[in-house]
Parts: C-alpha cells; structure tokens; sequence
C-alpha cells in the first residue's frame, strides 16, 4: 500500500490508558493528526470496570495534574467530569482494635491517631507528615515533573537543599524508616502500605516513598460515575477536537523504516501509517518483541529488572452486612506477620491486608442496598508465582472469612467471573507479567531506572505507568504529558532543520513546548 501523503505528521497511540489520553489530547487540541488505537472496547485501560463496577483505580489524587490537563487543552476539568471530595481519607480496621480515620485535615488525623494510639503516636504522626511533605515538595519538580531525570540532577538539587538528605533516609528502607517514626506497630503497618500504591514491599522500597502519603493527604476526589467516567471523558473531548478512538483494534506489530517508525500492522492485517508512535502499554512487552523484532532493544532493562506486585482484584455488587464502611477503607492482616515476606518468596499472603472500596459511598448521596465492591489483595506477579488452578478458592478462602472475622459479609458472595488474577492482568496488558505497576520499586535508585518518553527509535515515544514518572494514576498522566511534549519539541526541531513549520503550530503552553517542569503541584 503506498504512503498516503497526507499522513505527514500524523501520531499514532497505542493504548487508550491515561497516560496514552493524556498524550493525545494536548497533540490534538493543536492540530495534530492523532489516532488512538485500543485493543479493549472502551477506553481507559486499568481504569475499568466489571459488570459495570470499577476494577481499577478507585479515586483521583494530584488533582492538579488533570486540571492542567484540560487547561491545556482549552477546557475546565470541572465542566467534563463530577468530583466528589472526601473528607475521610480511609477508615483502616485492625483485628482487636477500633478503626482509625485518616483525613485531608492533617490536624483532624493528629486527634484521631492521639485518641487512638495516644499523645506519643500523635506527635510522631505530626513529625512524619512534615516530613513527608517536605519530600514531596522537595522531589515534585526535579523528578515527577521532570522528563529525563538522572542521578547528577537529582544529586545536584538535593545538595541545593541538604535537609533532603536526612528527610529521604538515605539507604534505609520505609520500614526501616517507620520503625524510628512510629512506636505503635499498626501505625508502622498503615503507613507501610503506600509500598503498595507503587506495587512494592516496605521491607524493600526505599524510605523516600514516603511522599506517597503527602500525595494522599492533599485531597481524594471520586468521580462520579466511576473512575472510568474520567477516562471516557478525555476520550470524548480528543474526538470533539477531531481525533480518533479506535477500540477492538490491536497492534500487532509497530514497523520502522530508515531508523525511525513508519506505522503499525494490526492483527486484521490493516497497516496505519504514522511519524509517530507513542506506545502506552507496558514497555517490557516491547523488550520481548512483542511488538516485532524492531522494538526489542527499547526498554530493554524491563525485561531485566524484577516486576513489581499484582493483585487479586474482585468486582462484585452485593449487599453487605451493618458495618460502618466509607469509601476508602483497610482491613490489616496481624502486624506481628509480614505478609510482604510471603509475597517476595512468590506466596498469595496467608493473611494478607484487604483494600476494599464501598463504591457507592462518599458520593454524597444514600448508597443502595445493593452496593458495588471492589476488594484487593496483593500478590506475586507471573514471574514469581505461575497461575495455578486453584487460585480462585485460595483468594476466595482468604477473603471472605477474613472479612468476616471484622464483622464484614456480604449476600451473595461472588463467583470467578468476579475474580481478576495475575494471569487475568496478563491478558489483558501483555508483556506485565501480571505486575500492576511496572518495575519493582524496590531499591534507592529504581526511580532512575524505569523508561522515560524518548525512545532509540526515531519518532517512537513511551507513555503509562510502566515509564517515567511511574505508576499511578497520576504519574500515567504525566508521563503522557511528557511524551507530547517531547513529539512537540522533536517535531519543532526537526522542522526548524528543513526550515518549515510544523503542521498545527507548537505552541503548546510551559507544559509541552519544552523539555522543563510542568507548573508546581500542590497536590
């Protein structure tokens, strides 16, 4: 089939997650010519539902991230999607011990840790929020926002500010950490889990991931709808601009030409031309050719690297029992286990932590009878812990009686069709591993390590959790800010070389244009 010409400048997205969204609709809104292809039916990528119940991210933080967004983009967040703020953070349940509420108000937090845990656990509650938030402001710029951070930079900004050094722990792990800032061990336990938010153990995640809670603390919004609504949201808007979504449509290969990329095949058979391709998928599958032979040297520490967490993830509606549920809420395993121990030997935890999300609560509304749960359980990826045939009765048998030992039971309770798995995962985002998060954050310098939006490839560009900045809703969304605008800096640069200019104009705001920081973040 001979190149049509009008295809000149035209980008290709492969994926319709956040961070392959989020690169689009800023390409598009200048004028570029996007087409977005998805394998799934609808857009939105982990941000799905089952049965229509969301089984994926649950709730947005950072709002900033995605006001920009659509600031950038000539349209207000406010006036596409519903936010619902919650004032409660999470309510976390222990075995033998009241529940505990977090919330946005960090004073509200303290007096619920105090009466709690005491005076003692308040304080050093107070202590390590500041500090987390002195961490989050201290590494939002040279390393969330930025496109291609690097251990010099990140050294330089750092002895620009030498309080960071005894903030961040250097060489300690967050467990290690939280034993010198919490004597309480639930409280050590509780804020252990943010390891998890990122796919990784506290036992081996570097103490710097204590920012995550900051990330919290600044504000949980749900979506109305669900998180997918967001997600359609974007997708609606990339068409109004003149993009196209095209879904049930699967790469199978990304082809090259001369050094650089010159379109994709679909498993149809079609060929789609592009002079860019931005890939939001997780990079390993391209490290083990998943996407034909040209692309495998892309990436390729992912197919070195260890892989972070899954999760066993169930998405029913049921109608539980009289418990005081919020949105948001933690059921804990004994604190004196390490189910993380289990999971690093390639173990389903024998008593593990449940995140459990009461969807229709929060909203603001009287939730039904009949609510929508989403539930979570943390476990090995592929490639520690093959699928066996009877995962569905072990995540099942240590679910439910788990929950009911709080009190907690649910009529009916769900089959397999609720069940996602590891392998599940796997299926639906080829070449994880089942992992959620990409690589493991396990290690000081694993920040540095995942992919960034530039590629060896001439014209190909990487977007989603699996690529810089990381996972996380978030982060996906940045890290396709970031491929467009390196598409938009690269398609500047190369234009200025021919002396033409560049279909649609560059002009892209501070977010896109250059290779800088986005604006700050105050969330």
């Amino acid at each position: 089939m001979k190149k049509p010409r009008h295809s000149s400048g035209r980008v290709i997205v492969i994926g319709a997650g956040i961070g392959g969204l989020a690169t689009a609709l800023p390409l598009v809104h200048r004028g570029f010519d996007v087409t977005v292809l998805e394998r799934q039916s609808v857009p939105g990528g982990k941000m799905r539902q089952v049965n229509g119940v969301d089984a994926g991210p649950t709730v947005l933080t950072m709002l900033n991230v995605f006001e920009s967004m659509f600031e950038d983009a000539g349209e207000t967040l406010a006036d596409h999607v519903t936010l619902i703020p919650q004032d409660t953070l999470a309510r976390h349940w222990w075995p033998d011990s009241d529940p505990l509420d977090l919330f946005q108000d960090r004073g509200k937090s303290a007096e619920a840790i105090g009466d709690f845990a005491g005076p003692k656990a308040k304080a050093e509650f107070l202590a390590f929020a500041e500090r987390a938030a002195r961490l989050f402001d201290g590494f939002s710029d040279p390393m969330m926002q930025h496109a291609e951070p690097s251990l010099v930079g990140l050294t330089t900004h750092v002895m620009k500010y030498p309080a960071l050094i005894r903030d961040m722990g250097v060489g300690q792990t967050l467990k290690r950490l939280l034993a010198t800032s919490f004597t309480d061990p639930r409280l050590r336990q509780l804020f252990g889990r943010y390891a998890t938010y990122v796919g990784g153990s506290p036992d081996r995640s570097p103490a710097l991931l204590a920012l995550i809670w900051e990330a919290e603390a600044r504000g949980v919004w749900c979506v109305k709808g669900g998180m997918s609504a967001l997600a359609k949201a974007i997708a609606s808007l990339i068409e109004a601009k003149g993009g196209i979504i095209r879904t049930n449509a699967t790469v199978k290969k990304i082809n090259t030409a001369f050094g650089g990329v010159s379109g994709v095949t679909l498993t149809s058979g079609e060929t789609v031309y592009a002079d860019q391709i931005v890939f939001n998928g997780d990079p390993r599958a391209l490290a083990l050719g998943l996407l034909g032979e040209a692309t495998k040297p892309v990436a390729s520490i992912t197919a070195k690297r260890a892989r972070s967490h899954s999760a066993n993830v169930w998405s029913f509606a049921a109608t539980p029992s009289d418990m005081p549920l919020v949105h948001h809420n933690v059921f804990f395993s004994d604190s004196t286990k390490n189910e993380f121990a289990e999971i690093e030997r390639g173990f389903i935890p024998s008593d593990p932590t449940l995140y459990l999300c009461a969807e229709d609560r929060g909203q603001g509304t009287p939730h039904p009878e009949t609510e929508r749960f989403e539930i979570i359980m943390n476990t090995p990826p592929l490639t520690q812990r093959a699928a066996q045939p009877e995962d569905y009765e072990i995540c099942h048998t240590r679910t439910f009686p788990t929950l009911r030992r709080f009190g907690l039971s649910f009529s009916p309770e769900p089959g397999p069709d609720a069940l996602t798995t590891a392998k599940s995962f796997d299926t639906l985002f080829p070449g994880s591993a089942g992992s959620l998060y990409g690589q493991t954050p396990h290690g000081m310098t694993a920040g540095l390590e995942r992919p960034t939006a530039r590629t060896q490839i001439q014209g190909l560009y990487l977007a989603g959790g699996g690529t810089h900045p990381g996972a996380g809703v978030p982060m996906a969304a940045l890290s396709g800010r970031h491929a467009a605008a390196a598409i938009v800096t690269d398609r500047t640069s190369i234009s200025k070389s021919r002396k033409t200019v560049t279909r649609g104009g560059t002009s892209m705001g501070s977010a896109v244009t250059e290779n800088v920081p986005y604006r700050s973040l105050d969330s």
